[in-house]
């Protein structure tokens, strides 16, 4: 599990032109005594939030340097290199807010955890892909080939379904998982091997491994690509968004102006610019 890494950034200079933002409707409003971008007039709104170092962090900073003065924010960004500890830094209050998961994790652990938690509309999508360093393809792919595979069910049923439609499995519903999977569903006799997602992007070289499932995020921290990945799920229909998640009790007026700002034209041009490849695609 990892640790924190906080980075306070400084407050960039008023922009010298008015910004045009394009914000997105929220799933919901922070709750707060103000409307999103009412703080500009002022003293800037400290708004301490979590996020993964790549990319979430890494758009938090083009927010700040760029945005967040002229919107009267400033933003306490602490880097997080597990997906636990955002949230429960969260509920606790050691933050106002995290940007780092998407609607079925959230789900998941709202379920399991009781988090009393609301979240705005996607801003970026991180695709799930399958890479390997033994084979260029899955038509190379041996039967009985050994696969890494998230332990996390919300993201291990979009491995399931990337191997589904590059003909490996077949019949996968929305319940399966690689423990209930039966001879018909893997007709190649697959073997998986469960791990954390931040402990499988470092088995991409284990000899024991054929092919191993990365999350967006690592994918970027160990600087690969989804372009040399050997399967990768759609974007289209996507329901994997990224968003920003805040308590339902938020009184930080602040946390709806970030909310705002992630669905800016600019932050969609960042994110477009900065990973021109695919691996960030902003929208949900």
């Amino acid at each position: 599990m990892g640790t924190p890494r906080k980075r306070l950034l400084a407050v960039a200079a008023p922009l010298a032109a008015v910004m045009a933002l394009s914000a997105c409707a929220s799933t919901a409003t922070p709750s707060a005594s103000g409307e999103p971008g009412s703080t500009a007039s002022a003293a800037p709104v400290t708004v301490k939030v979590g996020a993964s170092p790549v990319p979430h962090a890494k758009i938090l900073e083009f927010v700040q340097q760029n945005l967040a003065a002229e919107a009267g924010i400033d933003l306490d960004i602490v880097e997080f290199d597990d997906y636990v500890q955002p949230n429960e830094a969260l509920a606790s209050g050691e933050l106002d807010a995290n940007y780092f998961q998407h609607l079925p994790y959230l789900t998941a652990q709202i379920a399991e955890k009781g988090y009393e938690f609301e979240h705005g509309a996607g801003v970026h999508i991180e695709p799930y892909a399958a890479f390997s360093s033994k084979y260029a393809s899955f038509d190379e792919v041996p039967d009985g080939a050994t696969i890494a595979i998230t332990n996390d069910a919300s993201n291990q049923i979009r491995g399931l379904r990337v191997l589904e439609a590059n003909g490996q499995l077949t019949g996968i519903t929305d319940d399966s998982n690689v423990l209930n999977l039966t001879a018909e569903q893997n007709p190649r006799g697959f073997k998986f091997v469960e791990n954390q997602p931040e402990v499988i992007v470092q088995q991409l070289e284990d000899p024991a491994i054929d092919v191993a499932f990365v999350n967006g995020n690592f994918i970027l921290t160990a600087g690969l690509s989804t372009a040399d990945a050997i399967g990768i799920e759609a974007v289209e229909g996507n329901p994997y968004g990224n968003f920003l998640v805040w308590r339902t009790d938020n009184t930080n007026p602040g946390v709806a102006t970030l909310d705002e700002l992630l669905h800016s034209q600019e932050v969609a041009d960042f994110i477009r610019q900065t990973w021109p490849s695919g691996d960030v695609i902003p929208g949900a």
